[in-house]
């Protein structure tokens, strides 16, 4: 079994910057990339950004590339992502996840963290 917690989320203005931080515990082992998702109200949750642990190849979705980074510490299974320039668009919750293998999709989700922009 593997736990996923976020942390970092809050009240931000529009143009401000916020870091969420991403911390995986239990069977760890082997992992094979870590990503970031959101779903703000009425929407369906999307992608936002993942990392893999061999290599830290990076993806990232259109409307964040250039202001989200996200980054890793394989050393303790945890995933960050510094959020930039941020929009009200980008208020949603952010979740992140665990993928053990490249053949399947995300196995363990975290409970999310609240992200809220204002204008």
């Amino acid at each position: 079994q593997v736990q996923v917690v976020e942390s970092g989320g809050g009240l931000v203005q529009a143009g401000d910057s916020l870091r969420l931080s991403c911390a995986a515990s239990g069977r760890t082992f082997g992992t094979y990339s870590m990503g970031w998702f959101r779903q703000a109200p009425g929407k369906e949750r999307e992608f936002v950004a993942s990392i893999t642990w061999s290599g830290g190849t990076t993806d990232y979705a259109d409307s964040v590339k250039g202001r989200f980074t996200i980054s890793s510490d394989t050393s303790k299974t945890m995933v960050y992502l510094q959020m930039n320039s941020l929009d009200p668009e980008d208020t949603a919750v952010y979740y992140c996840a665990i993928r053990l293998s490249p053949y399947r999709d995300y196995d363990y989700w975290g409970q999310g963290t609240q992200v809220t922009v204002s204008s």
